[in-house]
């Protein structure tokens, strides 16, 4: 039988240990939400896509393409059954009709706030045991993974408004 911790030793340049870490941390948060979303058929695409209309109501669908990075056709696929399940509201634009503008529905705002309560305490547990200048630093290591070319998208989303310049 293979020692599992053998490559925290066989690649020392490696945060192989971090990388185990990220992966059981981000399984387990997004547990919940899985579930609860295959109760209505979606996966974590549509998931993404509630996430970003609640997080910004009217954004055009070119915004939400350039921060979700998928192809026009995976988001279109996605997109149709969040509106036709009455989760998502497709507008025009007022100044340009060509513009698509996406809205939560009462029923997206609901869903939205479910999907978001367990990740939520989760966060707040984890957080909890943490002093404040280490929440930070949390904060910070995420932002720090983001490229560099999308920290734009942090600033357009207030996703790091808790950060002193």
């Amino acid at each position: 039988m293979a020692d599992v911790n053998s490559a925290i030793y066989d690649f020392p340049e490696m945060p192989i240990d971090v990388m185990g870490l990220f992966f059981f941390a981000y399984r387990d948060f997004v547990r919940d939400a899985d579930a609860l979303l295959e109760t209505q058929g979606f996966g974590r695409a549509h998931h993404r896509v509630i996430y970003f209309v609640n997080l910004r109501p009217g954004m055009t669908v070119a915004d939400l393409l350039d921060i979700l990075r998928i192809t026009k056709q995976s988001l279109a696929r996605v997109l149709r059954q969040l509106i036709d399940n009455g989760y998502v509201a497709q507008k025009h634009g007022d100044t340009d009709r060509r513009q698509r503008l996406l809205f939560p529905t009462e029923k997206g705002r609901d869903f939205f706030e479910v999907l978001s309560a367990t990740q939520a305490r989760r966060i707040e547990a984890a957080f909890s045991a943490l002093p404040e200048e280490v929440r930070e630093a949390v904060k910070t290591f995420f932002i720090e993974m983001t490229e560099p070319s999308d920290r734009h998208l942090l600033k357009t989303l207030r996703l790091d408004d808790h950060l002193s310049s």
